[in-house]
């Protein structure tokens, strides 16, 4: 009897595996793996971590990503964490796609941008932009502060940045994610861009899959508070 009871606890527990596995292997199947990809090159290019932004550099060309998808990921993050990091991403871009070439490997490099309208100004069509994203029309008492800001924002982050349609602006939102989710002291505006996400057809599910590889990539510390920010949206809602 006693080795009947073992049998079924032994049981209980694989098949109990079993489905923690098939859980998380469907929830990672939310995200393709050219987007998966993202995550950790925007993460590391956000946070300067240079030697490991080059393996999630040439993993992300291996998952698919082009050159210039890559090259339009890490200049939109200057927006994010300024010219130098942004600067010190394309470096090492450069340096990883030398040694590529040298090992006789030939990436694809894709698409160029389309040319921004010239029927509108950058201020206009950023500022429909923003409101798209975020669903509503953006004021405040920040930007009656800081006008300027207001403007910089709609105009080049939305407009001339938001406009190239090098990436969708759903891995748009994976990279910003990602890089503000390896800022720290950001958490307002990951929280924000956790919203806009979702405006954005980016899933709940996906919001949890990208919290497991940011687990895998960048250690418990960062993940932890990036899901402790996505509890608040997701309870929120």
């Amino acid at each position: 009897m006693v080795k009947v009871r073992h049998l079924f606890t032994l049981l209980s527990l694989f098949f109990l595996s079993l489905f923690s596995i098939s859980k998380v292997s469907a929830t990672e199947a939310e995200f393709t793996a050219k987007q998966k990809a993202i995550i950790p090159i925007a993460a590391f290019t956000a946070s300067g971590e240079i030697d490991k932004l080059k393996v999630s550099l040439n993993q992300g060309l291996e998952a698919g990503l082009t050159v210039n998808e890559i090259k339009e990921i890490q200049v939109q993050l200057y927006a994010y964490a300024g010219f130098p990091r942004s600067l010190n991403g394309l470096a090492a871009f450069m340096e990883v796609m030398k040694e590529r070439e040298g090992k006789g490997i030939k990436d694809t490099v894709g698409d160029e941008a389309s040319p921004l309208p010239t029927n509108e100004t950058s201020l206009e069509f950023g500022t429909a932009n923003q409101t798209k994203l975020i669903g509503a029309p953006v004021s405040g008492g920040l930007f009656d502060f800081s006008p300027q800001v207001d403007e910089y924002l709609k105009a080049h982050l939305f407009g001339d940045i938001f406009q190239r349609d090098v990436l969708t602006w759903q891995d748009r939102e994976i990279a910003t994610i990602a890089a503000l989710a390896n800022i720290p002291g950001v958490n307002s505006q990951l929280e924000s861009h956790y919203h806009i996400s979702m405006n954005n057809d980016i899933t709940p599910a996906q919001l949890r899959a990208f919290i497991n590889v940011l687990k895998d990539e960048c250690g418990e510390e960062i993940a932890d508070n990036a899901q402790t920010v996505l509890d608040k949206v997701l309870n929120a809602n």
